[in-house]
C-alpha cells in the first residue's frame, strides 16, 4: 500500500464519517491521501446487518476520497485493551506510514469500544517506532508526526485538552461530509445522527468565527516552525 498522509481508526463502520468526516473531506479535496481502518462490522448494533454496514462504510469512504479496510479485533461491544491489538495496529501504521493518525477519544462515558480503541491506538503509535518489536521486525519502523483524537458524540469530548478546531465550512467539504453521513442509512433509524453532528459543528463554528468546525484533541503539544502556521484563535478579543 502506498503511504497515506492521514490514517484514521474507527471502532465501528460509521464512527469516522460522523466524528470527523468533514475534516477528511477537506484534506482529500486538498489532495492529501486518507486511509480508514474500521475495527468491527457493528454487529452488535440495533439496526443494519454487518454486510449492510460494511457496504455503507465503503460507499462513505469513496465519497470522502479515502481508501478503507476492515479488521477484526474482539468484535463490536467486546473490545478490550490488549497488547496484541496495539501490535496489530502498529503493523498497520508501519505499513501505511502516515504523517497524522486520528482515533476516537479515550473518554470513558461513551461507547466502550470508542474509549478502548483510543487507548489501543495511542499505544500502537508508540510501538510502531520501536525497532526491537519481534512481531514487527520485518516491517520498517515508523514515527508519526501527530496523534489526534476525534469525539463521535458530545459525551466523548476530551474536556481536559484544548482542542484544535478545523474549519469545514467550504460548500464542497460540507456536501461531501453530508453525503458520507447519509450513506449510513441503517443508522438513521436509531437517531438523527446527521443533525446531531451538524449542530455540534455549527456551535463550534460559532465559537471559532466560522460557519462549521470540527474539534480534534492532540495527544501531544503541537510544534510549529512559525507563528504564521498557528492560524487564528477561537476567542474574539
Amino acid at each position: 500500500m502506498t503511504s497515506s498522509e492521514i490514517l484514521v481508526f474507527g471502532a465501528h463502520p460509521d464512527d469516522i464519517e460522523f466524528g470527523c468526516g468533514g475534516i477528511i473531506a477537506s484534506e482529500t479535496l486538498a489532495g492529501r491521501k486518507a486511509h480508514f481502518v474500521v475495527c468491527s462490522l457493528g454487529e452488535a448494533g440495533t439496526n443494519g446487518t454487518p454486510e449492510q454496514r460494511a457496504d455503507e462504510s465503503r460507499n462513505a469512504a469513496a465519497i470522502l476520497g479515502a481508501t478503507i479496510e476492515f479488521i477484526e479485533l474482539d468484535g463490536d461491544a467486546h473490545l478490550e485493551v490488549r497488547a496484541a491489538h496495539s501490535i496489530r495496529l502498529a503493523e498497520i501504521i508501519r505499513r501505511v506510514r502516515p504523517a497524522k493518525v486520528l482515533a476516537t477519544t479515550y473518554m470513558e462515558n461513551q461507547h466502550p469500544d470508542h474509549s478502548k480503541l483510543g487507548h489501543i491506538v495511542r499505544d500502537a503509535a508508540r510501538i510502531a517506532r520501536y525497532g526491537g518489536m519481534k512481531e514487527l521486525i520485518e516491517i520498517n519502523t515508523h514515527a508519526i508526526e501527530q496523534l489526534l483524537f476525534y469525539a463521535v458524540t458530545p459525551e466523548a469530548v476530551q474536556r481536559e485538552i484544548t482542542p484544535v478546531l478545523i474549519d469545514v465550512s467550504a460548500p464542497d467539504v460540507m456536501s461531501k461530509w453530508n453525503a458520507a453521513m447519509s450513506a449510513h442509512g441503517t443508522q438513521a433509524a436509531t437517531r438523527n445522527y446527521i443533525e446531531l453532528q451538524l449542530t455540534r459543528a455549527k456551535l463550534l463554528g460559532a465559537q471559532a468565527g466560522v460557519e462549521y468546525a470540527i474539534a480534534l484533541y492532540p495527544n501531544d503539544p503541537l510544534v510549529f516552525q512559525s507563528l504564521a502556521q498557528t492560524g487564528k484563535g477561537a476567542r474574539h478579543f
